[in-house]
């Protein structure tokens, strides 16, 4: 089942990706070619504020904002963002990502897991970072973001986590109800 790149063609490049024309070919000689979205790569956050002794509660921060390229006027999504920073590494784009979004930053962070988006059309890798010990932090993204910062109650995941439609926000939520809440 392996192949190998044989040709590969830039067609467009704007800000946020690209668009590439490939050509592979595989272990029984077939070749075959693919129209290919390019992208940088994101990040995204799970900040979560854990229940606290009796106190209860519990939090997840998300954000809503419109989502024009599949005409969603309010997403409900996770705070995430686009490796864009050259030198930057993962932990401190999530980082930034963060501040810009929900104006926090977090004492503790933990890589989750990395995930494709939609592996048959799109280059673009996640990854899923859990942010903890969150305090405010404020950071100037440079770029205006419509925005709406939503902090949603642990109790509400079950009843949310089914009106998602974002993928990153899903996967972020269960695994949180997964592994980390253990639910």
């Amino acid at each position: 089942m392996g192949f190998e790149r044989i040709a590969s063609e830039e067609i467009w490049q704007g800000h946020i990706g690209g668009v590439r024309i490939d050509t592979f070919r595989y272990e029984d000689g077939e070749e075959a070619t693919r129209e290919i979205v390019t992208h940088p790569g994101a990040v995204t956050v799970l900040p979560f504020d854990p229940p606290s002794r009796g106190v209860g509660g519990g939090h997840v921060w998300l954000v809503r904002q419109p989502r024009e390229p599949v005409g969603e006027q309010a997403l409900l999504e996770l705070p995430a963002g686009k490796i864009d920073v050259e030198g930057e590494d993962l932990l401190e784009t999530a980082k930034r990502e963060l501040a810009e979004e929900i104006g926090m930053g977090a004492r503790a962070w933990r890589h989750l897991v990395s995930f494709y988006n939609s592996p048959g059309l799109l280059s673009e890798e996640n990854h899923l970072f859990l942010a903890e010990g969150l305090y405010e932090q404020s950071a100037d993204s440079g770029e205006e973001e419509r925005i709406e910062i939503v902090q949603l109650p642990v109790a509400d995941l079950d009843a949310t986590i089914p009106t998602l439609k974002d993928a990153k926000t899903l996967i972020g939520l269960l695994w949180l109800r997964s592994f980390v809440l253990g639910s």
